[in-house]
This record gives C-alpha cells, structure tokens and sequence, in this order.
C-alpha cells in the first residue's frame, strides 16, 4: 500500500489491518450478539432445550460468524491486507497440514490441565445454556460437526487474527492485544455464566499465545475445531454418566 507524498514510510507492524470505524462496527455487532444471548441465556432464537431450537442456534452460530468474517474481508483489504497474511499463510502440503494438527493436540492436552485446574478452583459446571445446546440427535451431531468447523476457522479468524492484530497496533502493544482478544472473546461466551467467562478467557489468551508463537492462526483452527467437536459429542455422554450433575 502506497505513503501519501511528504511522510516517511510507516512501519508493516505499526499500520492498522482495518479503519478503526470498522474495528468499531465488529466489536459493537459481536457485543450485541453476545449481549443478547447472555440476555436470553441461550444462543437459540427460539425455544431453549427442544431440537428445533438447538438447531436453530446452530444456524445463528453459522451465520453470525461467517458474515462477520466477510466483513473482515472487506476491512482488511480497505486497508491492502490479505486474509492469508491474517492467517498466517497456507499449507505447504499433507505433511505440514499434520505437523500443525500435532502442534493442536500437545496445546489441548496443555491447556486442558490448565483449564481444568481453573475450573476445579471455581467449581465450574455445565450451565443450562450449554446443556440445551449439546446436539442430542444422530442430524444434530452431524450439524455440530459442521458448526464447530466453522467456529474454529471464523473464530480464531475474529479474535486471533482480527482483533488481535488490530488491537496490538493500536495500542501499539502485542500483549495489550492478545489480552484485550481474549476478554472479548470470553465475553462473547456470557450466555455460559461468569465462571466460565473467566475460563474462556483464559483459553483464548492461550490460543492467542499459540497464534503468537506460531505466526499463524492455523494449529489454533485445528485446535478450536478439535475441541469444540469433541465438547459437543463427548459432553452429553459424560453428563448422563454423572446423571446430570
């Protein structure tokens, strides 16, 4: 992208990906729909617990992440940015594309005793929200699976590679912007409950650790989409062993 006549060159590092108007219309969209479903306590916008809303709230999901991801595309490339620069590239070939799922499960086994250690300390369990989300059918767990694809690339694309870079050149701090991602990306889980807001938040610092050390947002999408699968399928398998509890 060209230097307007008479100033010096700016610095890759310090130019922001995006207009910070743009920067505002994603947080403001992401706020309202996290504001809402924390409101209703669910992300399904009808019902709560039957299959007709759970599906329903994966639509929502599915919808919202991905029209938030093509209004990235069109932010960045305001500013001469490619989403392959935000993603960190591509892969190489099958090799590479295993080597980054190996990176994606020794940081879920990490950061699963990091996580599980946090929800130990605050007595963390499965809200009703979360609960009347789990896909209970065999088409339900074939759509999660799809939802959770989608979650792991869009979000990691919203708060890794998004947010997180644009809020690091703002402040014009690489730390500042890793944390102030991974709070919004805790937020954006409200409809869960505050305990596991603060896990959340947690867990998107250490994909954002990982995106950092990386340069790339591509063991995280794995990463993402690994878990979020195996929540959904394994979870209400696991509750019913608990009878509920």
């Amino acid at each position: 992208m060209s230097t307007p006549p008479g100033l010096p060159p700016q610095p890759e590092e310090s130019r922001l990906i995006a207009p910070a108007w743009h920067t505002a219309m994603v947080a403001a969209f992401t706020f309202g729909i996290a504001g809402i479903s924390a409101w209703r306590g669910s992300f399904a916008p009808v019902g709560k617990a039957s299959g007709e809303a759970r599906l329903a709230g994966y639509a929502t999901v599915f919808l919202w992440e991905w029209l938030t991801v093509a209004f990235i595309v069109w932010g960045v490339r305001l500013r001469g940015f490619r989403m392959s620069e935000l993603i960190g590239g591509s892969w190489s070939g099958v090799g590479a594309f295993f080597r980054d799922w190996g990176i994606a499960i020794l940081f879920l086994l990490c950061s699963t005793v990091i996580l599980g250690t946090i929800q130990f300390a605050l007595h963390a369990r499965p809200n009703q929200a979360v609960r009347d989300i789990l896909p209970q059918t065999t088409t339900e767990k074939i759509v999660w699976i799809f939802v959770a694809a989608t979650a792991g690339f869009c979000e990691e694309t919203i708060f890794r590679g998004y947010f997180q870079q644009q809020l690091g050149r703002m402040t014009r701090s690489a730390s500042v912007g890793l944390v102030l991602q991974a709070l919004i990306f805790g937020v954006c889980h409200g409809y869960q409950g505050w305990k596991s807001v603060i896990t959340i938040s947690v867990f998107g610092g250490l994909f954002g650790l990982l995106a950092a050390r990386m340069k790339s947002l591509r063991p995280g999408m794995l990463a993402h989409f690994t878990e979020d699968s195996a929540t959904g399928l394994l979870l209400p398998w696991a509750l019913k062993r608990m009878g509920g509890a």
